[in-house]
């Protein structure tokens, strides 16, 4: 069954294995999560369990975001997320899921908002290779034909320059190197998506056998 947690990303660093191994790691801080309600197929015809994570300041809540918390006896939470495919049963409402859910070992799925990049061109945001730089080429970083004569338009995918970045990105299965339940850390091997300090979801990879 899906496990999930939701953390932001600290940074990244590197481990040592026992056989000396040099391993890229990323350090995710995921406080205690609240299970904040349970989804059913009666209610609502699914099962998912809705997390929250991060306290936010009272007066940033209005009055339906704090009756919602309170039937889970906490405080309004900046990030609320939903994890479904879970066990439902294995959770109760008012109840802190911590980083111990995993192990060292398991392989996960991470998701996340990429970097924004801005306005970037098509061998940036494509890859595309360049033209001559000199011997009085005029084609440098352009991007490249629009496509035939006949249709008389530019086909909707075509790769052109534009904004770049700032989209929800999942790693599948990262190995986990280390859990710190004390400091509420995971560090998983590899990259993840996103900046310092952005939010990550952390859920057992979907693509395991």
């Amino acid at each position: 069954m899906t496990k999930g947690i939701l953390g932001r990303k600290i940074g990244m660093t590197q481990v040592f294995a026992e056989n000396g191994e040099l391993i890229p790691v990323t350090v995710i801080e995921a406080a205690p999560n609240v299970v904040l309600q349970k989804k059913t197929i009666e209610t609502d015809g699914y099962e998912a369990v809705q997390l929250g994570f991060e306290e936010k300041r009272d007066i940033l809540s209005n009055k339906p975001e704090k009756g919602h918390v309170a039937k889970a006896n906490t405080a309004p939470k900046r990030f609320v997320r939903e994890f479904n495919g879970v066990n439902i049963n294995e959770y109760e409402v008012g109840q802190e899921v911590k980083v111990d859910i995993f192990a060292e070992g398991d392989l996960v799925d991470v998701s996340g908002i990429s970097k924004g990049k801005g306005f970037q061109g098509a061998i940036k945001r494509h890859g595309q290779s360049r033209g001559p730089m000199s011997h009085g080429s005029r084609y440098h970083r352009r991007p490249g034909s629009m496509g035939a004569v006949d249709p008389a338009r530019v086909f909707k995918q075509k790769a052109l320059p534009g904004r770049m970045g700032g989209e929800r990105i999942t790693i599948q299965n990262l190995p986990i190197v280390k859990v710190d339940a004390e400091r509420n850390l995971i560090l998983v091997k590899g990259n993840v998506p996103g900046p310092k300090k952005a939010l990550l979801e952390v859920k057992t990879g979907i693509k395991v056998k």
